[in-house]
């Protein structure tokens, strides 16, 4: 093959995504021609090739899922589940290269070292360095940037003004940047199910496609989710149409993955091309003087921590054998020397103070007697928005269901609502308490209970099912409370929660036989009887 005629067929297969993805797996495969497989190694398609893997990643899942339902021949079904895994492994490696050649391209663009005392600083004291970095943009009339990266919002900045002199953005563009966030989020469904957008790569939406990507991609896991559903409503003689269906929306959904991964790539760049912005040239020195300008002020605010940073930089720079290069990877150690040697602050801690060897279910003494206590588990699976939640209460009583979410946090709150609903149900008075292993759910519920307002919780609630189970429980708030429970750990409640959420999952999903389900019900409840966990113990 010549050089052009290589050049020719990489240009096609940047050009053409189906050529691309039969290429690629045929390559998966061991079926490629050596010239494919030479042109297929041009770091210019190590991104594209995530994408056409991503999207054939789902139609496989969805062939072996329609095998699954539709009663395949075990030997056929073996062998899609032998393709699926092979789609897998090889979107896995991909992605793995794809961080390694971004990597590689980083290094050449990375901006000098700053100092080492200006790094320990940052890293050892955030907080302050930050606030010192605030004031110092702001007496030089630069945006203020974020607590978390000051300079990120110079990037933005530095863009902007670099980009300025491109003209007028084209109308299409400026309706996908203005609209609001539903209507975006539909334009990205249409993208998918209809007609490609050829103007949200623009880089003017570029960060707002990757943002809202993954809440489209939610509404075909959702779309999935009801087919699947519908295909288990009806008899196995009668289900050509519906999975008919169900390979619909798993099309529609392979696209979405696709594009995700596509948005995911262009943002990508568009932060590279933005930090160079701040890294290079006339700009990149002015940065750097802001922040030498913002140590010093950080040096009269705080002596004693900026003498405790050049003492420890100067002895650790006497000896380091990576001092020439200015001690690139130095500095995180040894701000957790500083950190460590920093006397504990445990006044936002309220458990700092709980001698050791506490079990930290004592904190539930601060319960009235006639409190329910309960426990809530959610199980998400990988190939739709089905989920599976369970929960299990210190006065016997269990519960266990499915329904859909976007995330594991979605379906977490979802068993946090319906346990929590059940039970002031069944105690028309008593306060009732459910706790949960997951951080966010337990804090998306609380703060819609504190402000009385489900839309709180909207960020992590995406589907219809979840919002009106929050909406019904906000109705008792004041009988209501949502505590975080550390999971797996023995618990009985927890365990028997976690089973019956399993066991949800495997029913909804037709993973398990109706007499086999009534099976392992029976059994969770047998062993939440000789369970001697810490909340049965108290109780």
């Amino acid at each position: 093959m010549t050089i052009n005629e290589r050049t020719e067929l990489i240009r096609r297969f940047t050009d053409d995504f189906t050529a691309l993805q039969e290429a690629v797996l045929a390559r998966m495969n061991g079926a490629c021609a050596l010239e494919t497989a030479a042109a297929l190694e041009h770091d210019v398609l190590v991104g594209p090739i995530t994408v056409v893997l991503a999207h054939a990643d789902v139609l496989a899942r969805g062939a072996v899922r329609r095998a699954e339902l539709s009663a395949e021949l075990p030997e056929r079904l073996r062998r899609l589940r032998a393709h699926a895994r092979r789609v897998r492994r090889a979107r896995s490696q991909a992605e793995v290269r794809y961080k390694e050649h971004r990597a590689r391209r980083l290094t050449g663009r990375s901006r000098p070292v700053d100092p080492l005392e200006l790094r320990v600083t940052r890293t050892a004291f955030a907080a302050a360095f930050d606030e010192a970095l605030r004031q110092e943009l702001r007496d030089t009339g630069l945006p203020d940037g974020t607590p978390q990266a000051p300079e990120s919002d110079l990037a933005q900045w530095a863009w902007d003004r670099k980009a300025a002199g491109g003209g007028e953005l084209p109308a299409p563009v400026r309706e996908l940047r203005d609209c609001d966030d539903d209507a975006f989020v539909q334009a990205l469904l249409r993208d998918a199910r209809e007609e490609e957008n050829p103007y949200l790569p623009h880089d003017a939406v570029a960060e707002r496609w990757s943002r809202h990507a993954r809440t489209a991609l939610a509404w075909g896991r959702y779309a999935i989710g009801r087919a699947e559903r519908d295909v288990l409503a009806g008899a196995l003689s009668a289900r050509h149409t519906r999975l008919d269906v169900l390979d619909d929306a798993y099309q529609d959904t392979a696209v979405l993955a696709a594009r995700s991964r596509e948005a995911l790539l262009r943002a990508t760049d568009l932060h590279d091309r933005m930090r160079d912005c701040v890294t290079r040239g006339p700009f990149a020195e002015r940065v750097a003087q802001c922040r030498a300008a913002a140590l010093m002020r950080f040096a009269d605010a705080e002596p004693q921590k900026w003498h405790s940073v050049r003492e420890l930089t100067a002895r650790h720079q006497a000896d380091c054998p990576e001092r020439a290069d200015g001690c690139p990877r130095c500095h995180r150690a040894l701000a957790a020397v500083i950190f460590d040697a920093a006397p504990a602050d445990t006044d936002d801690d309220p458990t700092a103070t709980l001698p050791a060897g506490v079990d930290r279910y004592a904190l539930l003494t601060d319960l009235s007697d006639s409190a329910v206590v309960a426990v809530a588990d959610a199980a998400v699976g990988d190939e739709s928005a089905l989920c599976g939640y369970g929960w299990a209460a210190e006065d016997g009583t269990t519960g266990h269901g499915d329904s859909l979410a976007s995330s594991s946090g979605e379906a977490e709150v979802i068993g946090i609502c319906a346990a929590a609903l059940s039970l002031l149900e069944r105690h028309e008075d008593a306060p009732v308490v459910v706790l949960c292993d997951s951080t966010e759910a337990v804090g998306v519920v609380d703060a819609a209970l504190r402000s009385a307002d489900q839309a709180a919780a909207q960020r992590t609630l995406l589907f219809p099912e979840s919002r009106e189970l929050m909406a019904r429980l906000v109705r008792h708030r004041h009988r209501v409370q949502v505590r975080w429970l550390k999971g797996h750990i023995g618990h009985d409640l927890n365990e028997t929660a976690d089973s019956f959420a399993r066991l949800a999952l495997r029913r909804a999903t037709g993973r398990i036989p109706p007499s086999a389900a009534r099976k392992e019900e029976a059994r969770i409840l047998r062993s939440l009887g000789s369970g001697t966990g810490p909340l049965s113990a108290a109780a």
